[in-house]
């Protein structure tokens, strides 16, 4: 679980996701610094590190919505895939009840053995941000093979 809060709109992170700043922009911001998915065995399969999470309300053309930024670092150790990557799910929560279930979206992760950046958007209902003050972000199994 990723908690969520409030936090001021400004700040590099805040430029670079390219965040239309103006009255009424609220932002909540949550980090996990590591997360270690791991082998049926008890060995690391994936790591994922300075896992961000960024809510964003903003009106853009007089239309209010609100998103979900997830970024983080993920390295893939010593195994690959052997189909595609199933990545990772993530849900919107408020007090331990599960708001909304966001598309589970597979991980940049071309190559074991190397560190990847990994930035997703997902667009939420105004209402369920309001509410939120946590995110559940779940790596999903995937079948590997050792290299």
């Amino acid at each position: 679980m990723i908690e969520l809060k409030t936090a001021k709109p400004t700040g590099l992170g805040i430029t670079q996701l390219g965040v239309p700043v103006a009255e009424g922009t609220a932002i909540k911001k949550g980090k996990l610094h590591e997360f270690i998915q791991l082998l049926d065995d008890g060995k690391a399969g994936r790591r994922y590190q300075n896992l961000r999470v960024t809510g964003v309300k903003a009106s853009e053309g007089g239309v209010e919505s609100a998103k979900l930024f997830v970024q983080f670092e993920v390295f893939g150790d010593d195994n690959v895939p052997l189909g595609a990557n199933s990545g990772f799910g993530a849900a919107l929560c408020a007090g331990g009840e599960t708001l909304l279930e966001l598309a589970s979206a597979p991980a940049f992760l071309p190559y074991a053995r190397a560190w990847f950046e990994n930035q997703f958007v997902f667009e939420v209902p105004v209402e369920l941000f309001e509410r939120a003050d946590g995110v559940a972000f779940t790596a999903r199994p995937d079948e590997v093979r050792l290299i």
